[in-house]
């Protein structure tokens, strides 16, 4: 069953764009990891500072198995330009095109 680990993140004051570049190496350090299929990173466009970062798994299982393999130093930069903890939660594929 595949299914998408999505998160919603708010930039600090005058972060967007540090988080905007922190959130493509995440996202370049989760791609390899084995069990994920794909990551996708998205901007609001009415609003700069809110981002959706979305992971595509082979299951809740490899997301949470994916901690061991991401490097330590890939979350400091992301957790450093937010306005707050990320919203997120797992998602079911119910079509896809």
């Amino acid at each position: 069953m595949t299914v998408a680990r999505h998160y919603v993140m708010h930039a600090a004051e005058g972060q967007d764009a540090v988080l905007e570049t922190a959130l493509r190496g995440l996202a370049d350090a989760v791609r390899p990891i084995p069990g994920c299929q794909g990551v996708e990173l998205l901007r609001d466009i009415g609003n700069e500072r809110r981002f959706i970062f979305i992971e595509k798994w082979d299951s809740v299982d490899a997301h949470k198995g994916a901690g061991a393999h991401l490097p330590k130093e890939a979350l400091g930069p992301v957790m450093a330009a937010l306005d707050g903890p990320p919203d997120g939660g797992y998602l079911d594929y119910l079509k896809t095109v």
